[in-house]
């Protein structure tokens, strides 16, 4: 199987996508939480905040996302990059 990573800003993941792919519990280890808009708003509280949030601004979702087959990696992580 291929391994790619998505290119948010020539193809932002689509609401399905991120559904499916963000872990309910832990939906702020998706989320890019230095990014400047948090400087001016509070943290998402929920799934369905941490979503809306990136679909309106795709520069919020951690990055690279790293796809092979239908493992999906958020942001750098050596370690399950390894686990490819």
């Amino acid at each position: 199987m291929d391994l790619h990573e998505l290119d948010i800003n020539k193809e932002p993941p689509t609401r399905e996508f991120l559904e499916q792919h963000i872990d309910a519990d832990r939906f702020l280890d998706f989320v890019s939480t230095r990014s400047p808009v948090f400087k001016e708003r509070p943290l998402p509280t929920s799934k369905k905040e941490a979503i809306a949030l990136m679909l309106e601004n795709p520069n919020l979702i951690r990055r690279p996302i790293v796809i092979k087959g239908s493992k999906v990696i958020f942001g750098f992580d050596k370690e399950q990059y390894d686990t490819l």
